[in-house]
């Protein structure tokens, strides 16, 4: 994964696509700064972790920028949303992340609220790379308050 995204670069860097090789240029230094927070070499499902924290951060951004009417502000945002979006794998579907939590609730068997920690950690780890957590953490909310 760290390989395409150096080979992408470097082909923005021949085709001297300036947008898509600053957005590339952004993404490798935080997958850098993961690094060495991390203090090892990144794995695939960290590259996604990284990849999809930026997607969120420029999602985030826009809902700021449209609360100002900045237009450009958002169509450049969301053209680096569509660049860092070709490194991630298809996201699930409603009725696959409900399959997911299904599952997770019969591993865990929560009692309350008090379990959601538990529940979202094993989701992270099975689907965090290829569903919307914020979704995801809604949908366990509401039925952890039905238990």
């Amino acid at each position: 994964m760290y390989e395409k995204i150096n080979t992408d670069l470097k082909e923005a860097m021949k085709n001297q696509d300036k947008f898509t090789l600053s957005v590339l240029r952004m993404l490798k230094s935080a997958l850098q700064l993961e690094g060495i927070s991390l203090k090892r070499e990144l794995n695939d499902q960290d590259v996604l972790m990284v990849i999809k924290k930026n997607v969120k951060q420029r999602k985030d951004s826009i809902s700021e920028f449209e609360k100002y009417n900045k237009k450009e502000e958002i169509e450049n945002l969301e053209k680096e949303i569509q660049i860092l979006q070709k490194y991630l794998p298809e996201e699930l579907t409603e009725e696959q992340i409900d399959q997911e939590i299904e599952n997770a609730f019969a591993t865990e068997k929560p009692t309350s609220m008090k379990d959601m920690g538990k529940i979202m950690k094993n989701l992270t780890e099975k689907i965090g790379t290829v569903a919307d957590m914020s979704l995801v953490s809604k949908k366990v909310k509401e039925k952890l308050m039905n238990i």
